[in-house]
């Protein structure tokens, strides 16, 4: 599969852009456990030409995540040409832009998903985005707004027409935001139309390997995006490749493994922020990590786990975790 002048394997899998998630640490262990390209969490336009330092810090990439696209949005066309050219100067892969973010604070403000309701809007700052950078333009947006206004089939010829390289595809509407199933019937509708010749990425509730290989056979995509079964979980990639090659289940990680892996993305986190701020960034990730389900009584430790505040605190439970499984094991 072909971005611009990016080359994929068969049946890629891409790491979905994600706020509060996908920073440096966490994008270099997907890619180490096989996501074939990885997306900075969502840069403000309207931050970034402010050069707000939290904002210019997402730009930061590095070569061992390539390829890497880093992800733009905003309201208004100028700031978005503005921002275009200060994220084409962190050297990126790609440029993203976000027409997707259901949140109230992007969407209720037209960004994001909200310019879904705003179509020639839309369109304008696509257009200018493309021409005023170098390098490949892509675009991931959702079905519509609402269920009576799914306009995704026409919308993406319209997009592909102002000279995108690809279309990411989030298979809900706004008005669903993370709730319901993903629709993937006009995720492919969209691939098969014939007048479509940009790669089309799908993504929505792809949590396993057979979902996965069921959304490339089913609906035809080029790509297909992880998202939320991610976070906490990078070796997913791994789990996912595995069934894409031998169509059966990945035989899986020991506990050990799992856990020295959360120990080298809390060390990660904390290295690229500091302490404080990288404790309170992994939280998210304990709470949804696979390693502590199904741990009889773990509720008082689970309540530990996300109430540490200090590298040290965090590891001297992964141990008590850690032995508490081996005395099972006995």
């Amino acid at each position: 599969m072909q971005i611009a002048h990016l080359t994929f394997p068969e049946k890629p899998l891409f790491l979905a852009p994600m706020e509060d998630v996908t920073n440096p640490s966490f994008r270099l262990l997907c890619k180490q456990f096989g996501a074939d390209m990885v997306y900075t969490e969502f840069v403000s336009a309207d931050a970034l030409i402010r050069n707000i330092p939290r904002t210019e810090q997402k730009l930061r990439v590095n070569d061992a995540e390539r390829p890497v696209a880093i992800q733009i949005y905003g309201r208004e066309v100028e700031p978005m040409v503005r921002a275009a050219r200060m994220a084409e100067a962190a050297h990126p892969d790609l440029l993203d832009i976000n027409f997707g973010c259901p949140v109230k604070k992007v969407a209720g403000k037209g960004a994001g998903a909200g310019l879904l309701r705003n179509v020639p809007l839309m369109l304008e700052i696509t257009r200018e985005v493309v021409k005023a950078v170098r390098i490949p333009v892509t675009v991931k947006t959702r079905l519509g707004w609402d269920h009576d206004h799914r306009i995704i089939v026409d919308l993406a010829e319209a997009l592909q027409d102002c000279g995108i390289a690809a279309l990411s595809i989030h298979g809900r509407t706004r008005a669903q935001m993370y709730t319901g199933e993903a629709d993937w019937t006009l995720i492919g509708a969209v691939k098969n139309n014939p007048r479509m010749h940009i790669p089309i990425i799908g993504n929505g509730d792809v949590t396993t390997g057979r979902r996965a290989a069921e959304c490339f056979d089913r609906y035809g995509v080029d790509a297909v995006m992880v998202g939320r079964a991610s976070i906490g979980h990078p070796w997913v990639f791994k789990e996912m490749k595995y069934y894409l090659e031998h169509g059966e289940d990945f035989p899986g990680l020991t506990f050990r493994q799992q856990l020295d892996i959360v120990r080298s993305q809390v060390d990660s986190t904390i290295d690229w922020l500091d302490e404080r701020r990288g404790i309170l960034h992994v939280r998210r990730h304990l709470a949804a990590t696979p390693v502590f389900k199904g741990i009889p009584n773990f509720r008082d430790m689970r309540i530990a786990l996300l109430r540490a505040s200090t590298r040290a605190e965090l590891f001297a439970l992964f141990d008590e975790v850690e032995e508490r499984m081996a005395e099972t094991r006995v």
